[in-house]
Parts: structure tokens; sequence; C-alpha cells
């Protein structure tokens, strides 16, 4: 009995549709309300939206509603941060070409920052390895669409998919062996396929939660009331703006009449009784206090989403040094670091299914070859270009670095693999032309140093 007959014997007495239970527990519902309410949210449904109109001086107002979505901004720095620059892969030259020529064609350069997009936006996210037509390819499974099944040992035995589509219940259960597809078609639910699970359970990709080790949490959890009370006050101020600093023409005394006013005022005074008095009256706003509100949230959301001013245009820099500019983003890159590690452990878990894969094509990977397989995430943190050359060809000089090393740590190189392939062309075309010049080819040449 696997560990899967074994949780549905036990919690669902071998129900043959025990996924459907397990999907309406109310936990699970209450998850998948939860990432809903995100995705409104971020679609711009505010709770500013809410506030309801009111009357003022006999006539109905509609309150301002500002709508800030800055945490769309928020999202998108983190991202980017990250995997602007694409994941580099380092280690034993066969196993990284053969590991990038899968990483083109899956596209998974593109795919992880959907990943990664994901469990910032929600907590967690699902992805499926998988075959088809001879290429590696992944599934990304939503995540208010999919339930992990864990067991007692918080290990995962299975993932369920489902969603609903013109009306019918899909249903997707994914074990170790076998993914089975159901529906309810018709009214009741039934096996439609099955198929052999070629690359074992989904990988599930989580951030931190201190309630649940196997499960995440959105960043949006830690903004969302800043960002209300954001849009609040600015609605707020807008709001007094209109209805109180509406300048009114006091006059005190002699009532002022006809031609005493003239239309054309402009640059001439008014000659008023004693003890008379004309004058505008207009409500005073204590702009201080709305700007110290207002920079005091402002900031804290950047301190708690670990973004820095300067990327968002709230501070004024010149002439910066690379140390002053890692100082600026040193909370940056702690976010950086910790998100690269959920992200660290769902590409190996996926570099390893990508074996099983290979393999099943008859392309066989050593293991001690793959061992030296890892990867090197590159920050999209603003850097000196022209002081970190000086620097690789000062150690290089010195002999204190290698040329692949080198190529890895320069800025100006994406694909270590492919530029050490166009030096090695290099040397080998101009070994072939002194050849031909000389009549002599020195062997040397062909070493690259």
């Amino acid at each position: 009995m696997t560990a899967l007959d074994k949780y549905v014997s036990e919690k669902y007495d071998g129900k043959q549709d025990w996924f459907v239970e397990e999907v309406n527990q109310l936990n699970n519902q209450q998850r998948i309300l939860d990432v809903q309410q995100k995705k409104e949210y971020l679609n711009g449904n505010h709770k500013i939206l809410q506030k309801q109109s009111y009357k003022y001086n006999g006539k109905e107002f509609e309150p301002k509603k500002i709508v800030l979505q800055y945490a769309k901004t928020l999202l998108n720095f983190q991202k980017s941060y990250l995997l602007q620059n694409p994941i580099t892969l380092t280690g034993d030259e066969s196993v990284v070409k053969r590991y990038q020529k899968v990483n083109r064609k899956g596209k998974y350069d593109r795919f992880n920052q959907k990943i990664l997009d994901k469990v910032l936006k929600y907590g967690r996210v699902a992805e499926y390895v998988y075959l088809d037509r001879g290429v590696i390819k992944s599934k990304l499974i939503h995540t208010d669409e999919f339930v992990p099944v864990y067991n007692e040992h918080n290990e995962l035995i299975a993932v369920i998919e489902g969603f609903v589509h013109d009306g019918i219940s899909h249903y997707i259960v994914y074990d170790d062996e076998v993914v089975r597809r159901y529906n309810d078609k018709g009214g009741e639910i039934r096996l439609i396929e099955q198929n052999a699970n070629l690359s074992g359970l989904p990988i599930i990709y989580h951030n931190e939660n201190e309630l649940n080790e196997v499960d995440g949490r959105s960043e949006l959890d830690d903004w969302i009331s800043i960002l209300d009370n954001l849009e609040s006050l600015l609605s707020k101020y807008a709001e007094a703006t209109e209805k109180f600093l509406d300048p009114i023409f006091l006059n005190i005394g002699q009532q002022l009449k006809g031609e005493s006013l003239p239309a054309d005022l402009v640059g001439k005074g008014i000659n008023l009784d004693d003890g008379s008095d004309a004058k505008y009256l207009q409500a005073k706003l204590d702009s201080k206090s709305f700007e110290s509100l207002h920079k005091v949230l402002l900031q804290s959301l950047l301190d708690i989403s670990q973004t820095p001013a300067v990327s968002m245009n709230k501070t004024d820099i010149s002439n910066l040094s690379e140390v002053s500019i890692k100082l600026l983003f040193q909370l940056a890159n702690i976010k950086a670091s910790m998100n690269e590690q959920f992200m660290r452990e769902g590409i190996e878990e996926r570099h390893d299914k990508v074996k099983s894969l290979l393999a099943l094509q008859g392309v066989k990977v050593n293991d001690d070859k793959y061992d030296t397989l890892d990867m090197v995430f590159q920050y999209a943190m603003p850097q000196n270009d022209s002081e970190i050359i000086e620097q690789l060809e000062k150690l290089r000089d010195m002999g204190a670095i290698s040329l692949e090393s080198l190529l890895g740590r320069s800025p100006m190189t994406n694909d270590v693999q492919e530029e050490m392939k166009r030096l090695h062309n290099e040397v080998v075309d101009n070994s072939v032309d002194n050849s031909n010049n000389d009549g002599d080819v020195n062997d040397n040449n062909y070493q690259i140093y």
C-alpha cells in the first residue's frame, strides 16, 4: 500500500472521489478564497472604492477614491531584481551544455519569472515537469487551482488540480506513478484519462510562513494595511481641498452694490465706511501634518517591503561609489537572497526530474558530473562595470582567476560556456592562419589561458 492509498483509506474510507472532499475542506477553500481576493486587489479592487457617498450641505456628495497600485510596483521590483538577469549554470561543461539546451527549448528563463511572480503574490505555486514530443517542458499549476496533500510527516504524497470550465468541474490527481483526470460531466464524477507519471510529483514553490512550514505567505499581507491608509489619507485630503478651500467673499458693514464693485477691479481699491471690512474666508488645512504622515507611511512601506527608496525615485543621488550603492541596496539584496532560496530548491528539484526524463530519452548524465551542476543568480543591482572589469583584469594578470571564472563574473557575459567556445574557436582560427603564413603550427596556440 502506497502512502497515498494509506491516506485515502484512513481519512476517506477508500472513497474513489476522495479528492473532491479534500478540495472542499474548509482550510483549502479559505486558502483559495484568499488567493482570489489577492487577485481582485491587484486588479484594482481596493478598500477605498467601497467608501459610501454622503450628504453635505443638503446635497449628495461622492467622496474621493484614490487608488494606488504601489503593490504591483513593489512586486515587479522584487521579481526583476532577482531574475532580470538569466540564471547562469556552472559545473561540468558537458552537463551545463545539456541543461542549457533543455532551458532554451523549455523557455525556462521566462518560466522562472512566472514562478517567482506567483509566489510573491500568493505565497506558493506548483510546477509539473513533463515530456511534450521529446521536448522537456513545465506546466504552471496556479495557486487557486491546486491542493497539495501531505501525510503526518509533512511529506508530499499527492497534488490535486481542480478547476471549472464551461460549468464542468475538472480534477487532475498527481501521485508518484500515475496522473488521473476526472470530471463531473453528466452529473457524476468519472475517470476520463489515466497516464503514467514520468517525472513524479509536481514541485511546490513557497516562501516562508511562520505558521506552516509547507505553505507560503503572500507579500501583500504585509503591505495592504499601509496602502489602505495611504489611499485613505490622500483621498481625504483631496476631498477636504475640494470642500473647504473654495473661498467665500465676506463684506462686513456697508453693503456694496451696483457700480461700487466694478468688473475690472484688478489693481484697484475699494473704499468702505469706517468699521467696515471685506475679505475672503478660506479654511486652512494642516499640510505639514499631511506631508509628515504621508512620508512616514510611504517610508514604512519601503522598509517592510525591503525596497530601496532610490529605486522608487524617493532619494536624490549623485556620484556614488560602488560601496555606497551596495549599502543603498543592502535590504534589497537580503530580500533577494531569501527569494533565491526557495527558487534554488525548486529548480534543483526540477534538475533532478530533467535528469530522469533525459535518461528515458537515452541521454545518460554521469552522477559525478551532475553533482557539479550549480546556479549563479545575478542580482540587478546598479554597479560600476568599469570598476569590476578593472578588478577582474588585475586578478587575471596576477594569475589568480581562471578565464571561465572571469567570464562568469563579467557584467558583459551572459552565457559563459558559449563565450568559452567562441574564444576557443578564435584561437584555433588564428593558429590556422599562422600555420598558413609561417608553415609551422605552434601547439601552444590551442591552449586558452
